[in-house]
């Protein structure tokens, strides 16, 4: 048993038996967002937007799912390298700008020790 599968989805149907409404309403809510009669971002760019998504996320089924549905759309491989490199600039820059905040808070400023409006709380530890 492999942890990613691409037969996965089969599992859907128990989500469905679980959860009837909240997966009823997910479905209509991914179907309008990427495909909907509203939308004025082309197919091609809504798919690569998704893969660069779906790299920072790091899901493996909608890699899988977007990537073909970008090509069929009309991306080029050398697209779909230049969104690759995008989300991985991105996802190293987040770390990298959250290293400002590291940095406030190990200096101890005061700006780090109460929230706006309200008192501070100990931070969670996961």
């Amino acid at each position: 048993m492999a942890y990613h599968e691409h037969t996965d989805h089969r599992y859907l149907r128990n989500l469905r038996k679980g959860a009837p409404e909240a997966v009823k309403a997910f479905m209509a809510f991914d179907q309008e967002a990427l495909t909907g009669s509203d939308k004025v971002i082309p197919r091609k760019y809504t798919e690569l937007m998704a893969v660069a998504v779906a790299l920072t996320t790091q899901c493996a089924y909608c890699i899988e799912a977007h990537v073909p549905a970008a090509k069929a759309a009309g991306a080029t491989e050398a697209e779909l390298a230049e969104t690759v490199m995008i989300a991985a600039a991105l996802r190293a820059g987040g770390s990298f700008a959250h290293g400002f905040m590291a940095m406030k808070f190990f200096e101890g400023a005061p700006e780090a020790e109460a929230p706006v409006g309200g008192e501070a709380e100990p931070a969670a530890h996961v």
